[in-house]
């Protein structure tokens, strides 16, 4: 193939070799993408409904909750049919779209988490100043950058992307269309503009890293200071899971976008990718909202 223009499909990576594991993997995967769509589902509808839930803090949250469902609705579905029909070619357009809406979900949530960081801190931290420093218009411009950056980051990737030629087949290796598994196919230097632009991202993503953890650093010196040790606990337990599933994300997906190529095991790739473009999707609403009294109360109220 002497270019992309001549690929109609691409074929990605079957998840299993027998039956019997590719049934297995679809219902994972089938039991994974609805309790995700559960809970992001109870969670935009409880805030948009709860009109005491109208708050700055909650519009993040339902921005998260609708960033979680794209997500994981642009990977999960197609595996689960390939694996379901026993099939594994993608449309060249449906892989150009797999891999803008991801990339646009993926950089947007952590762009927006770094903007939740802040917001927290603010709270925590300068209470006082919270009205004025962040009210709700300053916090709908933080969410709008959020999303316009997201945005960005996807059409410049998928356009730089797709505008390499393909000359090494047309195999993907990976259950859906991932960006270095596409470079693995290019034949030309031309690779290295779409790779520099990857360390580009992710050395954005591992400032905005440094800032969330900077962030919670301060709102934990903060809540030290609380003299109730039920306070102090209160807040622990929220924050640390936070830190947590955001390191999962960082780590797992700079892993996998900033490897040499020639470094491939492929059932590793498999489950890096699995933890940071399947697993925050259905763990984040009970990481960041179900552990919260108010939405709980709000889904109670709501059913």
């Amino acid at each position: 193939m002497s270019n992309g223009s001549s690929i109609t499909q691409f074929l990605l990576l079957p998840l299993a070799d027998t039956r019997e594991l590719q049934l297995l993997h679809f219902g994972l995967f089938l039991g994974t993408y609805l309790a995700a769509l559960l809970a992001n589902g109870l969670i935009i509808t409880t805030i948009a409904c709860d009109h005491r839930l109208h708050t700055p803090m909650y519009f993040f949250l339902l921005s998260l909750a609708l960033l979680d469902l794209g997500s994981i609705s642009t990977t999960v579905p197609k595996a689960m049919a390939n694996s379901l029909w026993d099939i594994s070619d993608i449309s060249y357009l449906g892989c150009i779209a797999q891999v803008f809406f991801f990339v646009f979900c993926a950089a947007t949530e952590f762009y927006l988490l770094t903007v939740m960081s802040c917001d927290r801190y603010v709270a925590i931290c300068k209470a006082l100043h919270y009205g004025t420093l962040l009210g709700s218009r300053a916090c709908v411009h933080m969410a709008a950058a959020a999303w316009g950056s997201g945005f960005l980051t996807a059409l410049l990737h998928t356009a730089s992307t797709f505008s390499l030629p393909l000359c090494q087949g047309n195999a993907v290796g990976q259950f859906f269309c991932e960006i270095p598994q596409i470079l693995k196919l290019s034949c030309s230097d031309a690779y290295l503009r779409e790779a520099g632009l990857l360390i580009l991202s992710c050395f954005l993503a591992f400032v905005c890293f440094v800032f969330i953890v900077l962030s919670y650093v301060q709102i934990f010196r903060t809540v030290l200071r609380i003299p109730s040790e039920q306070g102090r606990h209160k807040a622990f337990s929220m924050c640390l899971p936070h830190l947590a599933m955001v390191s999962l994300f960082v780590s797992t997906a700079m892993f996998a976008y900033l490897k040499p190529p020639s470094v491939s095991f492929p059932s590793l790739d498999l489950v890096i990718t699995v933890l940071y473009s399947v697993v925050p999707p259905a763990v984040n609403p009970l990481i960041y909202s179900m552990r919260n009294k108010e939405v709980r109360d709000g889904v109670l109220k709501l059913f």
